[in-house]
């Protein structure tokens, strides 16, 4: 049996300036990334209060 992926990607914006949410499969973690040249940031997606931003882990269980 194939072991799944743990980080899915689930949305990405950009070519030069590149955005993406990566959602971690085991938390529901929303984590943003931003990439420019050599130089990467991920970091949690937080919400207006500062706490996390979780997804549902079973919409990525299929």
């Amino acid at each position: 049996m194939a072991k799944k992926e743990r980080f899915v990607r689930v949305y990405q914006q950009g070519i030069i300036h590149n955005f993406e949410i990566w959602v971690d499969r085991e938390t529901g973690v929303n984590y943003v990334c931003h990439a420019l040249g050599e130089g990467v940031g991920f970091t949690p997606l937080l919400d207006k209060d500062g706490k996390p931003v979780i997804s549902s882990i079973d919409e990525f269980e299929k």
